[in-house]
């Protein structure tokens, strides 16, 4: 990616101004070797930017026209009590305890336009969380919530940047959240995917199809 290589060339440049600075004014060139410090320590700060930049775009998996992301499992340990089992491409089984009567996942989603293509930014997006839900909204507000992030907020949080202030990096086309839900059974399995317009949850055995034929 383009920008790692500039967190190199700015880092290296910025450390080498700033050894030739204090070298200066070891030697008594104070005002030369003040402006080289200042200048290599400035971009040492940028390089830095940069690097908290990219490394929170790395956490984002490429948009494409409809990515597989995660296959759900469910267990039942009680009533409106599950264990829920997802399981991410390339990554270890990780396993929830969700109340309710459904599951609900919700990810989050970044687009680029114009000048951020040609520096080699991908429209990209991550898992945010997963919940559970129950179907009656009052039971909702008053029985045991679960809740549990999928996502750790490495570097610079550039979804909320981009959302809340557009104009600092006017390259976004645009950030949106997407969230789907279905219910929980025992047994039950389905494939979540993300496309362009969101995510995508599909049955994929018997005993979810069943539930989601019954769902209401």
């Amino acid at each position: 990616m383009a920008l790692d290589i500039a967190f190199v060339i700015l880092g290296l440049l910025g450390v080498t101004l700033f050894v030739l600075g204090i070298r200066r004014i070891w030697r008594w060139k104070m005002l030369s070797g003040s402006i080289q410090g200042i200048s290599g320590a400035l971009l040492i700060s940028l390089a830095l930017l940069i690097a908290s930049f990219a490394a929170n775009l790395h956490s984002y998996q490429r948009l494409g026209h409809e990515n597989p992301v995660a296959t759900l499992r469910f267990e039942q340990l009680g009533p409106q009590h599950f264990r829920a089992i997802l399981a991410r491409p390339e990554q270890a089984a990780e396993i929830y305890e969700l109340y309710g009567d459904e599951w609900q996942l919700d990810a989050r989603a970044l687009k680029w336009h114009g000048f951020a293509t040609l520096l080699g930014l991908d429209s990209g997006f991550h898992l945010e969380r997963i919940s559970g839900r129950y179907q009656d909204p009052k039971q909702e507000s008053a029985s045991p919530r679960s809740v549990h992030l999928l996502y750790d907020g490495q570097g610079l949080d550039v979804w909320s940047i981009a959302r809340r202030n557009p104009d600092w990096i006017p390259w976004v086309d645009a950030v949106y959240g997407s969230a789907t839900y279905m219910p929980m059974a025992h047994g039950a399995r389905y494939q979540i995917s993300m496309s362009q317009s969101g995510l995508i949850a599909r049955p994929t055995n018997l005993k979810a199809e069943q539930v989601v034929s019954e769902w209401k």
